[in-house]
């Protein structure tokens, strides 16, 4: 049943209801106005006539003659009006004008001293009970008077006719324009129904376009379709990246495991051959193979962890201690080169929100450059930025240095040196996560001017700044012709 059915359904039952409740505490005013009205003339005419029936009670007392009584009656009557009179006596009952018949049980008089109303056959009376006490001679009685409630319970019933006329003729009214209007109210609604209903995420990128209404209820659901409808686009998103990326990575993987696993077969194949070989030729053979089997587990790690660096979501940053995250990269560099010569100095607060296991492999990677690919001692220090907005990592070594002209191209994916044993990708992971962390990665010359590279890697403190992760597209974009940049935009 639709809505707008249900609401006129309602209203067409509670508005009768409401109708008749209030015309059943009209009809109960009405009638105590009525008795009200009633009771204050009994109370008029019990005051004026009571001296007459105290007169009537001492000469029926006293046995005066009939003449002296029936005057005493004539004057008590025509002071009752239009009030019937009862007055009982130890000699008998002397009765005039409208009241019930004799036969009609009367309440006891202390019962009716104040006004009840007393049913006789098919019509009702209001009764009042007067006591009468005579001194001389010793006489007491009762003076009742009576008054037809016939006018009053006529005019409850009218009242009440017109209260069921009224409930009855409200409920097709009150239904019919509750429906009107809850068509209007509801046109709302529905026109949200109708352009929510045609919106189809799989097939279009339209989405809800919505003008608010003023109608707090269809807002707010607006409002939430709205964030339900972002949500997976979100998703579709994420999820359309996580098969780039997957893809990317197979298609990366397969070109560049081609070659080293060729080279592999070749050797493999000489030391299966015949004649084998021996001695300086086998060992030479071994060490080959040794070497191709360290490049393709190091090309493997790198693509790993490059491939985590773009699907890296804001709830893996957390607050890091850059010093120690530097302490602990030196540490495990000595262990995997014990003749490599690294100085560490640290200063300043150096604290930052980031991707703990991305962050440690740009430190590893910057650190592993400057030992295999330089020369002499490595230097690593720490240091606030000029601005203070960001923690400065500067790495730097004493070998040949990068050129000027490839300084543009050397943090970008499978860009290495003619001869160089690695994978092509340590300085791309670097480029990533300071591209993810919203910083920058250069490298320059050294600042004394001696030879070497000097690598620079700024962290921002992001207590307050732009949401993370950033730019989250390195395995699966072409490697640019320009110099890389490092402030995109988020996705």
């Amino acid at each position: 049943m639709r809505l707008t059915t249900r609401i006129a359904l309602a209203v067409a039952v509670v508005v009768p209801l409401l109708v008749a409740g209030s015309g059943w505490i009209l009809v109960r005013l009405v009638g105590r106005d009525v008795h009200t009205a009633a009771d204050a003339h009994l109370r008029e005419r019990a005051a004026a006539v009571r001296p007459e029936a105290l007169s009537l009670l001492r000469a029926m007392a006293n046995d005066r003659p009939a003449g002296v009584e029936q005057a005493r009656q004539r004057k008590l009557f025509a002071d009752a009006l239009d009030v019937g009179i009862r007055v009982s006596g130890p000699q008998g009952t002397v009765t005039g004008g409208p009241q019930p018949a004799a036969s009609a049980t009367l309440p006891a008089p202390g019962a009716a001293a104040r006004p009840v109303t007393l049913a006789a056959g098919k019509q009702s009376w209001r009764v009042l009970a007067v006591p009468l006490s005579a001194v001389r001679p010793a006489a007491s009685g009762t003076l009742w008077l009576f008054s037809a409630d016939t006018a009053g319970q006529r005019q409850i019933a009218q009242v009440r006719r017109r209260v069921l006329t009224v409930a009855l003729l409200t409920a097709p009214v009150a239904g019919l324009a509750a429906w009107l209007a809850a068509v209007r109210l509801a046109r709302p609604l529905l026109d949200l129904r109708r352009r929510a209903a045609g919106i189809d995420p799989r097939t279009s990128a339209a989405r809800l376009d919505h003008t608010r209404t003023g109608v707090p209820e269809v807002d707010d659901l607006a409002g939430t379709l709205q964030t339900v409808l972002a949500r997976y686009d979100e998703q579709a998103a994420r999820t359309a990246e996580a098969l780039a990326t997957a893809r990317s990575f197979s298609a990366a993987a397969s070109h560049e495991l081609r070659t080293p696993l060729m080279s592999m077969r070749i050797n493999l194949d000489v030391l299966d051959g015949d004649p084998a070989p021996e001695g300086a030729e086998r060992a030479e053979v071994v060490a080959d193979l040794k070497a191709g089997h360290e490049r393709l587990l190091g090309l493997l790690v790198m693509l790993r962890t490059l491939a985590q660096g773009d699907l890296v979501e804001a709830d893996a940053f957390a607050p890091v201690d850059l010093a120690e995250l530097l302490d602990s990269a030196v540490r495990d560099l000595r262990r995997d080169h014990p003749a490599a010569r690294v100085a560490v100095d640290t200063s300043g607060p150096c604290v930052v929100r980031a991707w703990p296991q991305g962050l440690r492999s740009a430190v590893d990677n910057l650190l592993t450059n400057a030992v295999v690919h330089g020369s002499g001692p490595v230097e690593a220090a720490l240091r606030p930025t000029p601005d203070g907005a960001a923690v400065r990592l500067t790495v730097g070594d004493h070998g040949p240095g990068v050129p000027p002209a490839a300084r543009h191209t050397v943090f970008t994916r499978f860009r290495r040196r003619p001869g160089s044993p690695g994978s092509g990708l340590g300085l791309a992971l670097v480029g990533q996560q300071a591209a993810l962390h919203s910083g920058t990665a250069t490298v320059t010359d050294r600042p004394d001017g001696a030879a070497g590279a000097w690598f620079v890697l700024d962290i921002p403190h992001m207590d307050q700044g732009p949401a993370l992760p950033r730019q989250r597209d390195w395995l699966t974009a072409e490697p640019p012709a320009a110099p890389q940049g490092f402030h995109k935009d988020p996705f």
